[in-house]
């Protein structure tokens, strides 16, 4: 999973909806005993949060800190878990891979992107009346399913 939390979603409330989809997912996951990866897409670089552990409710904690500020390392973060998944693919073959990217897709430009190699979500959390519609874009790009938040 890829949370983009750059400056730009901190308006209209994009982050706030996207933590509230995430406290459930981490709940359901957690119920499960799912394993996540969560890499957290701020700053200047994207950091890994998880890889590959069960879900725990360290995760909740570090969901209430979670804040919006930075840069959009997002083609970062999404370049390197397609690297991870990579690997995590090779080391444990049964395992069912998907990927949910959380972004308002707000980047200038970014390079042709190949589609990662398991299903993909991308949830579109950008809000105002003006949409520049980068995520649907960058869905189609990464061959993800495209949703918007509040549609979930």
């Amino acid at each position: 999973m890829i949370v983009d939390a750059s400056a730009s979603t901190r308006r209209h409330g994009a982050l706030s909806q996207a933590k509230g989809l995430l406290a459930g997912l981490f709940e359901n996951a957690y119920r499960q005993r799912a394993r996540l990866a969560v890499l957290h897409a701020t700053g200047r670089q994207p950091q890994w949060l998880w890889q590959g552990s069960k879900a725990s409710p360290a995760l909740h904690h570090w969901l209430a800190e979670l804040g919006a500020g930075g840069g959009t390392p997002l083609i970062e973060a999404l370049q390197q878990s397609a690297h991870w998944l990579a690997r995590r693919q090779r080391q444990k073959p049964a395992e069912a891979q998907r990927m949910l990217v959380l972004t308002d897709g707000r980047l200038k430009e970014w390079p042709t992107l190949d589609p990662l190699s398991c299903p993909t979500l991308l949830v579109d959390i950008e809000g105002g009346a003006i949409r520049l519609g980068r995520a649907k874009q960058l869905a189609q790009e990464l061959g993800a399913e495209y949703r918007v938040i509040s549609e979930l």
